[in-house]
């Protein structure tokens, strides 16, 4: 492994299985990405933030949850509305949309410890209906959406009037 300062990147030289490797090189070239290099990076990223939030429960992650489920199953929306409820601190925003053949798919932007959203995923698979369910999340965290007191960048109350 070398080190080049001046770039910020670190050079990493790996042995993969031949056929592991051409899948690879099948995927760069299928996602017209300009290397094996950036795939690798996010493939890696995505690792690092599955492990960090295995390894440290309290640690605030922001992402998606993405949900697909059959809408003529019961009363399957309402039964995610009320988790997405039981939830309202880690749930910032929800989008529904109808999908062919009588299925749904919702989209959760959430926010919170890695604990309470694991907690949240695991509640909307209990769901009956729910057929899939993937989150995806960074540590990168959303600025605060409101501020009391300190920090106000806005207009002013008389600046509105």
């Amino acid at each position: 492994m070398s080190n080049d300062p001046g770039s910020g990147l670190s050079r990493l030289s790996i042995s993969l299985p031949t056929e592991l490797f051409r899948q690879l090189d099948v995927m760069v070239e299928e996602r017209e990405l300009p290397s094996r290099s950036q795939l690798i990076a996010e493939l890696i990223r995505h690792a690092l933030a599955e492990h960090d939030a295995a390894m440290h429960p309290d640690e605030m992650l922001a992402g998606t949850i993405t949900l697909i489920y059959r809408a003529g199953a019961g009363n399957v929306r309402e039964q995610v509305a009320q988790t997405q409820s039981d939830y309202l601190k880690e749930v910032i925003s929800a989008q529904h949309v109808f999908l062919e053949e009588s299925q749904s798919m919702e989209v959760l932007l959430v926010q919170g410890p890695a604990v309470r959203l694991h907690a949240l995923c695991d509640a909307l698979r209990k769901v009956r209906g729910v057929q899939q369910l993937r989150m995806f999340t960074t540590t990168a965290l959303l600025p605060p959406l409101h501020s009391h007191g300190a920090g106000h960048t806005g207009p002013s109350e008389k600046e509105v009037q």
